[in-house]
């Protein structure tokens, strides 16, 4: 890996706008998935570096969070630009810890960077109110307010990203933040530090703590009585502990949880349409988001059509290392991660899953795996209920409207929803009917900035993006005059 800027690389703990080795000296590996190659040996935190950070934050937070919109949104804005002049270093990192393709991953780095534009603007607008008074004597005013000292917990698949939609919003609010990010992409989150203080943010208010010690970092950061909101995401199983642990203090959650996305496509669609859109939602990052096309749901009376048209296409998906310019597939995270797809996947050929295409691991490398198809799948199997996380295509047919709906909607989830349709009529039906937080119609990606995301049910609960964003790092205040003559 070549960095332009080599002080992107950083591999210690970031407190206080320091650079710190772990109390022990401890340090772990970071690998690039795509051969296996030690990428560097990043600092363990321990619970004395999160008191630390926290106190820091804390400290910091008395005069970050009365500093003015204008002032923070400036930094803000200094720090997006930072962020797109060294997009092709932080793109190039992102490949060679996360493995997605180098195109992607820009288009991450750019994404990521458009939460702290929006955000240093939307700081601005976190107006108040002056409520009409039921009586005389008395004016009723509410002011908005930041919340206080923020934990942020972020995943491994999109580690720019994630970061920045949590923590750019709580920067704009006059909020600290102590973030923890996953174990397997922990440089992305140090480089984002590095270039945040470079940025001219005071110290303390970011803080990084790269650690393989996630249960015990999560537990002080989900109980210590100076964290005020914990914004997370991942998968709903740790989600629903870290809001066990929360309850202790009352905190404020933002959850960001699983998701089992259906994919519908009526007899009505463009079938080429439908195919990218599809694809689109399924393959990127090698299906390793919570966004992903989980069920496809295909109505009978388009599944020859559909289906010659996406195994064409599947088919021609190449899988290879990010780094290579033509690669659009590549490895998963690690080797828990491709043995779960290799369980869905025998779980589901046992229950009758016809496969089609690919269906085993890539000789490209051990951690990648084939584009895949299979059909005749039922909701009897395990990935019908569960996250694929891996490039899977898995089919069902239907008949009806009717089913299409009971089918998407019959999952603990509600994260994301896609359908196919040049209906206007049935576009406006279907949408309304699934319970899903997003919906996709007619288009295979749909975050964008401007645009609340966020799901129902047990993908979690808050929005992240958007004009709501900022909403959760604040508090309403409200003020009531009397003795007014």
């Amino acid at each position: 890996m070549q960095l332009t800027n080599t002080t992107l690389l950083q591999k210690d703990i970031f407190i206080n706008n320091q650079w710190l080795p772990a109390e022990d000296n401890g340090t772990f590996a970071v690998y690039n998935p795509a051969d296996g190659s030690k990428v560097a040996d990043v600092a363990n935190a321990t619970v004395k570096e999160t008191e630390q950070a926290i106190a820091a934050a804390v400290e910091v937070f008395k005069t970050w969070s009365s500093t003015p919109a204008k002032t923070r949104g400036a930094i803000l804005k200094k720090w997006y630009e930072l962020i797109l002049d060294n997009a092709n270093d932080l793109a190039l990192l992102l490949t060679t810890e996360q493995g997605k393709p180098l195109s992607e991953a820009k288009g991450e780095v750019m994404y990521g960077a458009s939460f702290v534009e929006w955000f240093a603007e939307e700081g601005r607008r976190t107006y108040g109110e002056t409520i009409p008074s039921p009586v005389q004597d008395k004016r009723l005013i509410t002011i908005k307010q930041p919340i206080g000292v923020v934990a942020a917990i972020t995943p491994w698949n999109f580690p720019v990203a994630m970061i920045t939609r949590k923590v750019a919003p709580a920067f704009a609010a006059g909020c600290a933040v102590v973030l923890k990010p996953a174990e397997d992409t922990p440089l992305c989150a140090l480089a984002l530090a590095k270039l945040a203080m470079d940025a001219g943010f005071p110290a303390g208010v970011f803080n990084v703590l790269p650690t393989m010690q996630a249960a015990e970092i999560g537990q002080v950061l989900t109980t210590h009585p100076a964290i005020a909101k914990v914004s997370f995401t991942g998968s709903t199983e740790v989600g629903r502990i870290l809001m066990k642990q929360s309850a202790s203090t009352v905190k404020k959650l933002s959850l960001e949880l699983g998701g089992n996305a259906p994919v519908i496509v009526f007899d009505d669609a463009k079938v080429d349409v439908a195919v990218k859109g599809t694809i689109a939602s399924k393959y990127r990052n090698a299906g390793q988001t919570c966004v992903c096309a989980n069920r496809i749901l295909v109505q009978e009376n388009i599944y020859e059509n559909f289906m010659n048209a996406y195994k064409k296409a599947v088919k021609n998906l190449q899988v290879g290392n990010g780094v290579h310019a033509d690669v659009e597939i590549g490895p998963l995270i690690n080797e828990a991660a491709v043995q779960k797809v290799e369980t869905l996947m025998d779980d589901a050929i046992s229950k009758g899953a016809e496969v089609v295409l690919g269906g085993k691991k890539s000789n490209a490398g051990d951690l990648f795996y084939e584009p895949t198809i299979i059909t005749h799948c039922n909701a009897n199997m395990r990935l019908s209920n569960a996250e694929i996380f891996g490039p899977v295509s898995a089919i069902y047919v239907f008949k009806t409207d009717e089913e299409a709906i009971a089918l998407s909607n019959a999952t603990e989830y509600g994260l994301a929803a896609y359908f196919f349709t040049e209906n206007v009529s049935r576009a406006w039906r279907i949408a309304e009917q699934l319970q899903y937080g997003i919906v996709g119609i007619n288009e295979g990606i749909i975050s964008y900035t401007e645009a609340p995301f966020g799901g129902v049910k047990q993908s979690g609960y808050g929005r992240e993006g958007s004009r709501y964003g900022i909403e959760e790092y604040m508090t309403i205040k409200y003020m009531c005059f009397g003795d007014i003559g």
